[in-house]
């Protein structure tokens, strides 16, 4: 069964033309299908078009949500209430063509986990959009070794259990087959259609590369030190303790031998100091990082690895 979930925050003038050519791609796969459509409080007649496309559709269901929680948060209530074993999210406003949704499934369908959408021939401004957009992937592509070209587009295929595993917050949506690497998901790409918007204006501007970047730093942190914090800080506190110390060391060895230390070397004994101390921090934040880390994973019951699959031997019967 698929579940395609699409976020809607102020779509009307594409939702009735984003229901019927999918509708008609869907029907064309002979596959049991739900689509989720989730408002985000749109302020428009989104929600009002969703609830009576509800009424003729009884493979539509609507989520609507309290206020604006954003993209994110969209997503993870379309995902909770998906009950297929193949999950397929797009965006509401057909910048992305619900006739390449097959090509998705395909990558699934030949075993991979995740089937990424690859936005190949953008077609929004080079200077405020494209070029800030390639900067940003081929950074998150360095940073999280997931060898992609396109991490912000929504139009992706997942296998539901690779969902299951990934905990999101803020805006890391754009980041899933990052986190997905993490336990291991076989990713592949796909060449989508970037056809420009049917109505209304975008959600996004310039402003947002800046938390991308901030995002992007949280990224590295979660692959490589979620469940060793204390190897990040710890380092980083053993070089600011090693330095500090050395520098202490120099300047008692010179009050030894006769040296005015504060009128000198004032400057560099505070620093020293400061060295020292922020060291011991960084040690502290660390031990304090592995506590944390022991008990999400105790007390949630959560596991630090992801099985894919279980083999055994079958049992030979004879009649």
């Amino acid at each position: 069964m698929l579940s395609i979930v699409v976020p809607i925050h102020n779509e009307e003038p594409a939702i009735l033309r984003l229901y019927d050519r999918l509708t008609l791609v869907l029907e064309q796969l002979n596959r049991p299908y739900e689509i989720i459509f989730v408002d985000d409080a749109s302020s428009d007649r989104s929600f009002d078009l969703l609830a009576n496309l509800v009424e003729t559709d009884g493979r539509l269901r609507v989520v609507r949500l309290r206020r604006n929680f954003g993209q994110t948060a969209a997503l993870v209530a379309g995902f909770h209430e998906a009950k297929g074993s193949v999950i397929i999210t797009m965006d509401g406003d057909l910048q992305h063509e619900p006739e390449d949704l097959p090509l998705l499934l395909a990558k699934i369908d030949e075993g991979y986990d995740i089937a990424s959408g690859w936005r190949k021939e953008r077609r929004d401004n080079l200077v405020m959009r494209k070029i800030p957009s390639r900067i940003a992937n081929w950074i998150m592509s360095k940073v999280s070794g997931v060898d992609l070209h396109d991490f912000g587009t929504t139009f992706k295929a997942y296998r539901a259990e690779i969902i299951r595993d990934i905990n999101l917050y803020g805006e890391l949506h754009r980041f899933i087959p990052a986190l997905a690497s993490f336990y291991g998901a076989r990713i592949a790409e796909v060449p989508i259609q970037n056809p420009p918007r049917a109505g209304g204006a975008s959600h996004y501007g310039i402003g947002r590369t800046f938390n991308v970047m901030f995002d992007i730093l949280t990224i590295r942190f979660l692959l490589k030190y979620f469940t060793r914090p204390m190897h990040f800080f710890g380092r980083i506190g053993l070089g600011s303790v090693t330095t500090g110390g050395l520098i202490l060391a120099f300047l008692l060895a010179k009050k030894v031998f006769g040296h005015e230390i504060i009128l000198e070397h004032g400057p560099l004994l505070f620093t020293g100091g400061l060295l020292l101390v922020v060291g011991l921090m960084m040690f502290t934040t660390g031990l304090l990082g592995e506590m944390m880390m022991r008990t999400y994973f105790e007390s949630q019951g959560r596991r630090i690895y992801a099985v894919r699959e279980v083999r055994t031997k079958q049992e030979q019967r004879t009649q």
